[in-house]
């Protein structure tokens, strides 16, 4: 089920006064997060974030792209090591 309308998008407050910060003194550096359910503004375009995806963070380059989206859309938490080996199997008389 999707948010309200009347409520609007969730937006971590504090990650959103980060960025104004680095906005107003021209930084580039990555902001840490653990907020993965905020979404994503058009005031975080160009801005790097460090997502945590529960073991350690990846940094992640906003585009415009990007706007609309959820932080930790962009921050894997599971790695994807390939389906089930194939076994040759042997025949064996019994």
């Amino acid at each position: 089920m999707s948010r309200s309308n009347k409520k609007g998008p969730f937006i971590d407050q504090k990650l959103l006064e980060k960025v104004m910060v680095q906005k107003k003194n021209n930084q580039k550096e990555p902001i840490k997060t653990w907020s993965r359910a905020s979404q994503i503004p058009p005031e975080f375009v160009n801005h790097t974030f460090s997502v945590h995806n529960g073991r350690n963070f990846i940094e992640v380059f906003i585009s415009e792209e990007m706007v609309g989206h959820r932080l930790g859309e962009f921050s894997p938490t599971r790695t994807f090591r390939g389906h089930g080996k194939v076994v040759k199997r042997l025949i064996s008389k019994t």
